[in-house]
């Protein structure tokens, strides 16, 4: 081969290569993300770093963001959606928000998190899992001369009035998962005359499930309902704070992440999917202070992460309290029969 014909081949890949990072620079994939704001932010500028791709990132409860999708379904403005509780995940896709995909790590995830592309169809993954517990503030109960609550039997008693917060089933899928959890344990009509009960002490119901760890640890609220990882977080961090699973048995969830039906920058989103879902991608969790246990099992988690070991889980049924319909039945029976109780 002539020498000039060889220039003229290494020019051309040459030129590819830059083409090539140029897209990369220019490529952009829009993301939801609903765990830990501070996951979801290292995870945006960790994978920006190092592909080129810019991450245009809101943080929404899940509630909020599964209906943001419904809205857009006819023109979607969302690439991907991360983090927060599986059920929403769910029944997006029943209701064809989302779309199929496996990431080249499937092979290297624990059953549970494959279970849930199974489920959905390949069009939920299985992110992260963690379980539902109690967050208290040992300073103020004891300033209060409160016990410290160990079962949901507990938080009904009336000396708890005002003292619990948790937060509202319409925008968190954390708050929807304690009913569907409190359903299963105890059947739906004690269920419901408990959730009564408990709404007599809450002092109030936040938008996000991931509020009531920092309230409880500055003091703002004895005692927060939510994701136990989310208090122990602060634990770690030398406040005041204990966490104990409800000796009832309780539920636990099952993060999700998605490829949204229609995502104009389909292959930008699928590359974050595969770095999220990736050893890599799941040590940024632990790294931004978010302590779920991840769905990647090649890799030492972060040693703060709570173990799931003494905690009484039960066999949530994600068929049926991850669909729609199910979902909108329970948060309008909550809205007209709780919620609109005088506290």
């Amino acid at each position: 081969m002539k020498l000039t014909t060889l220039r003229l081949i290494a020019s051309a890949a040459a030129l590819a290569g830059l083409a090539g990072a140029a897209v990369a620079q220019t490529a952009t994939v829009n993301a939801l993300c609903s765990t830990d704001a501070s996951w979801c932010e290292l995870a945006a500028t960790e994978f920006t770093r190092a592909t080129g791709i810019k991450v245009n990132q809101a943080h929404k409860g899940t509630g909020e963001i599964a209906a943001q999708l419904r809205a857009e379904a006819a023109n979607p403005k969302t690439d991907i959606w991360w983090g927060g509780t599986g059920d929403p995940f769910l029944q997006a896709a029943e209701q064809g928000l989302l779309e199929a995909y496996r990431p080249p790590s499937y092979g290297q995830l624990y059953d549970w998190a494959q279970r849930q592309y199974t489920l959905s169809k390949d069009m939920v993954g299985g992110f992260y899992t963690s379980a539902i517990g109690f967050g208290f503030n040992t300073d103020v109960l004891a300033k209060k001369k409160l016990a410290e609550p160990k079962c949901w039997a507990d938080l009904i008693k009336p000396e708890y009035k005002g003292e619990i917060e948790i937060s509202h089933p319409a925008t968190s899928g954390t708050a929807y998962t304690v009913i569907a959890a409190l359903v299963q344990i105890m059947g739906e009509e004690q269920a419901f005359d408990y959730l009564k009960k408990l709404h007599r002490n809450v002092s109030n119901y936040t938008r996000s499930g991931q509020a009531q760890a920092p309230n409880v640890a500055k003091g703002e609220v004895g005692i927060g309902v939510s994701f136990i990882f989310g208090f122990d977080k602060w634990r770690h961090d030398k406040y005041p704070v204990k966490t104990v699973a409800p000796c009832e048995g309780t539920g636990y969830e099952v993060g999700g992440i998605a490829i949204v039906k229609g995502a104009r920058n389909k292959e930008a989103a699928q590359r974050y999917y595969n770095f999220l879902m990736s050893a890599e991608g799941q040590a940024v969790g632990g790294r931004a202070g978010s302590l779920q246990a991840p769905a990647n099992k090649t890799f030492k988690p972060d040693p703060r992460i709570p173990s799931m070991d003494g905690v009484k889980l039960i066999n949530y049924d994600f068929a049926k309290y991850g669909s729609a319909a199910e979902r909108r039945r329970l948060i309008e029976r909550w809205t007209r029969e709780v919620e609109s109780i005088p506290r």
